[in-house]
């Protein structure tokens, strides 16, 4: 072997090393991603439904006009609001869901694509 072609096997080797070690991070980063987008949007629909649940607490007659059960609902809203902010990430692991589920309903009907009704 000459000079060249062993430095030519040595770079081409550290190039394939480094190119898996990228693909490991990357899968990694995007598994850590989706992990984060799943649990913030439980969080999303978890305040939701406080809000929800305090502005019906807040219309019941025996508790209406209280001025701080007025400040819980308004609160919650406001936080409600602030969390739309980051829709964009939480809808990540929607996407990721609808495909799986879409994959799931494929295999169980024994065609990948959706069932549609013939007339």
């Amino acid at each position: 072997m000459t000079e060249l072609e062993i430095i030519l096997a040595c770079v081409c080797a550290l190039s394939m090393i480094l190119n898996i070690g990228v693909f490991v991070y990357a899968r990694s980063a995007i598994s850590r991603l989706l992990y984060v987008a799943e649990e913030l949007g439980d969080l999303k629909m978890m305040v939701d439904s406080f809000s929800s649940h305090v502005s019906g607490l807040y219309e019941m007659e025996m508790y209406y006009g209280d001025q701080t059960l007025n400040e819980l609902v308004d609160h919650a809203q406001s936080f409600n609001e602030q969390l739309e902010t980051f829709e964009f990430i939480y809808t990540l692991a929607e996407t990721d869901d609808i495909e799986q589920e879409t994959e799931q309903i494929g295999n169980e009907e024994g065609t990948a694509g959706p069932k549609t009704e013939e007339n």
